[in-house]
């Protein structure tokens, strides 16, 4: 299996609970239904009690079991699966046992009928039920027919219906493999439709030139965080960069040149935005924008000086020749308002670039919104 074992070892043992679980109490009911049956409690009084006992208590534990694994979680998770996997066994030995003793039991001729029917359809069904764990369902089925077969072979006592249970136990163990042959081929193409849906979702949400967000995804981003951040009053800052006099690479060096000063841009931004919940993105052609939860202004525009001081370091060799160039950036960082849409925070970011841009380029500009105007704003410029 190519995918990843803790995943699949708990996804495995949740199929086996879910489909186990509602034969509990066909266990139970069945149990009641041997005892029972042609008052057969009145002859085997103590055998009787013993049997319903242990069946009403390993079920009950069973029962009990499931809620309390769940609540442990996974760092007991191989505990829980070990008592799991036993609580089953001791069931179908429960069963197995019983079902021996009673066909050795003189004159009881009704209640072996029903028994051994009842074993019949409790081993089909458990067998078919823990098919995702191959050898716990030939186990299962070994523990509930052999204490009865082998013993019938060993005294000669009802040779036949010893055959007949040897023949079945055989015929289940084929199905316990082949139909756990097919759980894994079915759970194995499970798993690649989702990775090929991930990395659908991965490709629909990537730029490919960089391999960073695209902008569709910023925007779907952008929209999910003005609404959290809104709705806890926390700061939000978007910071657009532009390659400064990047037509001149493209016109000098030759597109291809371009191409790669773009790739390039990419682990320039990543080296400075780190945390897992910042997002960066290719916004389209030269420029490049960030969105940063809980970050203020002066703490944005320093991350973006950061950057900015790394382009202006930066050297692509293209063909044996160096190309170098700045970035210009544009900040806005606000506590987002119900009444005003996400586009105003790119939008405000948008007019610092373009301050930046027309200011002399190489520099950072931070947008003050709560003046309204140019004057407000805090620029911070960088000798070129």
């Amino acid at each position: 299996m190519t995918f990843e074992r803790h995943k699949v070892n708990r996804r495995v043992l949740q199929d086996l609970k879910k489909r186990s679980t509602f034969g509990i109490f066909f266990y139970i009911t069945l149990a009641f239904t041997v005892v029972f049956a042609d008052k057969y409690y009145e002859r085997h009084p103590l055998f009787s009690v013993i049997f319903l006992l242990a069946m009403l208590g390993i079920c009950t534990f069973r029962l009990v079991h499931l809620p309390i694994s769940k609540q442990m979680g996974d760092r007991y998770e191989i505990v829980n699966r070990n008592i799991f996997y036993a609580s089953v066994i001791v069931s179908a030995v429960i069963w197995g046992i019983t079902f021996a003793l009673i066909m050795f039991q003189p004159e009881e001729y009704t209640v072996q009928m029903i028994t051994a029917v009842l074993i019949c359809g409790l081993c089909a069904g458990g067998v078919v039920a823990f098919i995702p764990n191959r050898w716990l369902s030939i186990y299962f089925n070994l523990c509930m027919l052999m204490p009865s077969a082998v013993p019938m072979f060993i005294y000669k006592s009802n040779v036949h219906l010893a055959t007949l249970i040897a023949f079945f136990s055989v015929y289940l163990m084929i199905i316990a493999f082949r139909g756990n042959r097919e759980y894994w081929d079915a759970l194995e193409n499970e798993h690649l439709l989702e990775v090929k849906s991930d990395e659908l979702a991965r490709l629909s949400n990537t730029d490919v030139m960089t391999g960073l967000y695209n902008r569709r995804y910023f925007d779907q981003a952008l929209e999910l965080e003005w609404k959290r951040s809104g709705r806890n009053k926390s700061i939000l800052s978007v910071i657009i960069f532009d390659i400064d006099h990047f037509k001149n690479i493209n016109d000098t060096f030759g597109h291809q040149a371009g191409d790669k000063y773009l790739r390039k841009m990419a682990p320039a931004l990543d080296a400075v935005f780190k945390r897992d919940y910042d997002i960066v993105a290719r916004y389209g052609g030269e420029e490049f924008i960030v969105l940063l939860p809980g970050i203020s202004a002066e703490n944005s525009r320093q991350l973006a000086e950061q950057v900015r001081k790394n382009i202006e370091s930066l050297i692509v060799r293209y063909q044996g020749k160096k190309i170098t160039t700045t970035v210009s950036a544009g900040i806005m960082c606000c506590v987002p308002d119900y009444n005003t849409s996400s586009d105003y925070i790119v939008s405000c970011a948008d007019k610092a670039l373009y301050e930046a841009k027309q200011t002399g380029r190489n520099m950072v500009v931070v947008f003050t919104p709560e003046s309204g105007d140019h004057d407000a704003r805090d620029r911070v410029l960088c000798a070129s």
